[in-house]
């Protein structure tokens, strides 16, 4: 295969793997809102085998106490990992926390969500797999390509045993964040690369400092969002578990602050917008790539309050939960390639390094 062939072979495969990334992020969503993660009590398999049962006569002999002893052991060393590096408060809670031995009663509609989840991850693995193999043919013009496809294939592993922790310790608040941010990297790592490989030169700025600065901020306030998002979610876990799943309609009000602090970033995500949208409106036209994505973008956020009005008044039905954060990442996504693109390429032919 030919030098060329092989950088094409690695933009449309970097192309499928950001597609395959969103959709991940949708089978997460699916699982976070249908409480289903879960639904395996143990990882990378699922009741120790690599298809799950589809009723409980499929199940292992004496699997609920199996498990519990396994994601305790496993909670211990991690504990072990967390006392190493200064966090023995954290490692004590978690050496404290008694409802790691209350064992999951199985569900097969929610084993199968959360095993079409792993399939789902399984799949962009190997598609990041395969774009840190092919981007070594750019290892002459940009090696920064190759090294960041490589380091994502590291970053995933530590995303999976990350996943492995969050299902250990039954969704621990702080790891489902850290989960999600971790995901937000992989997908940026992801983008830049494909933006770098189809967009060959050395980048200078194509607009005025004001506009790239703008737009850095908004992206920043949209990972805040989404982290702010994240907590909320975790804070509603834990009102849910307080009133055994039921009053949905108190769950909201019961969340406190970080629900406010999420509204409200909401609002100044949305001026924000509104003011790059103007910038860019005047200094491209509106059939350049810069002006496509703002539209692109602010269409999401549209949706995106929409999703957060009935996630409030509607007592958080999980389809909206799902889209809600698909949506963020969406979100993201475009502002991280607007970004990019706030940059033009010169002198083809001699990439950096």
């Amino acid at each position: 295969m030919s030098i060329s062939a092989s950088k094409n072979r690695f933009q449309k495969i970097n192309l499928v793997t950001i597609v395959s990334l969103f959709v991940l992020i949708l089978a997460g969503g699916v699982v976070r809102s249908t409480g289903s993660g879960m639904g395996c009590p143990d990882w990378p398999k699922c009741f120790g085998r690599y298809i799950p049962p589809t009723s409980s006569a499929d199940l292992p002999k004496d699997y609920k106490q199996k498990y519990v002893d396994k994601r305790l052991a496993k909670n211990q060393r991690f504990a072990k990992t967390l006392d190493i590096f200064g966090y023995s408060d954290l490692a004590q809670r978690i050496r404290d926390d008694r409802s790691i031995l209350v064992p999951e009663e199985f569900n097969a509609s929610k084993t199968w969500t959360e095993y079409i989840n792993r399939l789902v991850g399984a799949l962009s693995g190997l598609f990041l797999l395969l774009s840190a193999i092919y981007a070594f043919s750019y290892w002459k013009s940009s090696k920064r390509i190759a090294l960041l496809s490589v380091f994502n294939v590291v970053l995933v592993g530590f995303q999976a045993w990350l996943g492995s922790i969050v299902v250990s310790t039954n969704l621990l608040a702080w790891t489902v964040t850290v989960h999600m941010l971790v995901a937000l990297a992989i997908l940026a790592i992801v983008i830049y690369t494909y933006h770098r490989a189809t967009v060959f030169g050395n980048n200078t700025l194509n607009t005025s400092w004001l506009i790239y600065v703008v737009t850095l901020i908004a992206l920043l306030l949209s990972i805040l969002q989404i982290a702010f998002g994240t907590e909320v979610r975790e804070k509603i876990d834990a009102v849910a578990t307080h009133f055994q799943g039921g009053y949905r309609n108190h769950w909201i009000v019961s969340a406190g602050d970080i629900f406010l602090h999420h509204r409200d970033m909401a609002i100044l995500v949305l001026i924000v917008n509104v003011v790059l949208y103007v910038l860019l409106r005047r200094r491209f036209s509106r059939h350049s790539i810069q002006q496509q994505l703002m539209s692109f973008t602010f269409l999401m956020i549209m949706l995106q309050i929409v999703t957060g009005i009935l996630l409030s008044y509607w007592a958080l039905p999980p389809f909206a939960q799902a889209t809600h954060i698909v949506l963020a990442s969406l979100i993201f996504g475009a502002q991280f390639y607007l970004l990019l693109n706030l940059y033009r390429a010169v002198n083809v032919g001699g990439a950096g390094k």
